[in-house]
């Protein structure tokens, strides 16, 4: 990845005092990302990246106009460590906030700010981005991790009812997470429109990512005999059935209000 990471560098023009990225629309929404924070506190990568040094650091990358995500995120992350020091990143110098929560803000981009984190979140960022400029970022991201640290970079609608994040550590991505309300969305297909830039072009035909959502589709249908039980227990009996048929879902470690569907990055790429 560092050859992605030196082109993402000469295209923003990257140098010692600029941060790295581009201004995006900066929208945001209460409790939006609560699914990926759920699932961050409860991974044992991430857990791992937070217990690994007394007082961890975690960065949000672009967290937009309003603290409301970044600030909600710490109070997840202390839970897992009440000393994580929690720090807001926007590279656009307007939005860069006033300390809030016990949550710091700054101006800075993918490179960080110099910084070397135990956990960063980008989400809503790359969405915004070209295509061609995802593993770039991811690779400036990456390298600049500190040992055993994680990055999750993702993206949801606007009310949070529908999430799909990737996550990567220093040797690059590692998973990919699919997540919604079971309760607002007819079927999982659905969440398509909110894959993450790198793979959002590639549903169609013959693409891993496509197969994926259409088998979640078909294992829903089959479900249909457990919607008298509600649509979580739709969704579980829908899950089983994928694993059944060998799609290599990683294990929902609790129950979760969330419907989750989490494969290597390997199967999806």
């Amino acid at each position: 990845m560092a050859d992605h990471a030196h082109n993402l560098r000469a295209s923003f023009a990257v140098s010692a005092n600029k941060p790295v990225g581009v201004i995006t629309r900066g929208t945001t929404n209460t409790n939006r990302l609560r699914r990926c924070d759920r699932w961050m506190v409860n991974h044992p990568a991430v857990v791992a990246a937070l217990n690994s040094t007394s007082t961890p650091l975690a960065v949000d990358v672009g967290y937009g106009a309003s603290h409301t995500t970044t600030c909600e995120w710490a109070r997840y992350l202390r839970t897992v460590n009440p000393a994580v020091d929690v720090l807001g990143l926007e590279i656009d110098p307007a939005r860069v906030l006033p300390p809030r929560d016990g949550v710091r803000f700054g101006l800075g981009g993918f490179e960080l700010a110099g910084h070397a984190p135990q956990v960063v979140r980008a989400f809503n960022v790359l969405r915004q981005y070209d295509v061609s400029q995802v593993e770039d970022a991811w690779a400036v991201v990456c390298e600049r991790l500190a040992p055993g640290g994680v990055f999750v970079e993702g993206t949801c609608d606007e009310l949070g009812r529908r999430s799909c994040w990737v996550l990567l550590d220093a040797s690059g991505p590692v998973s990919l997470t699919l997540a919604w309300s079971p309760w607002h969305s007819q079927r999982p297909s659905q969440l398509a429109e909110r894959l993450p830039k790198a793979l959002i072009h590639r549903n169609v035909p013959g693409e891993p990512i496509h197969e994926l959502l259409s088998a979640a589709d078909q294992a829903w249908d089959r479900a249909a005999g457990y919607a008298t039980f509600g649509p979580r227990a739709r969704w579980f009996e829908a899950r089983r059935m994928l694993v059944e048929q060998g799609v290599p879902l990683a294990p929902q470690r609790r129950l979760l209000r969330d419907s989750l569907l989490t494969v290597p990055w390997d199967f999806v790429a």
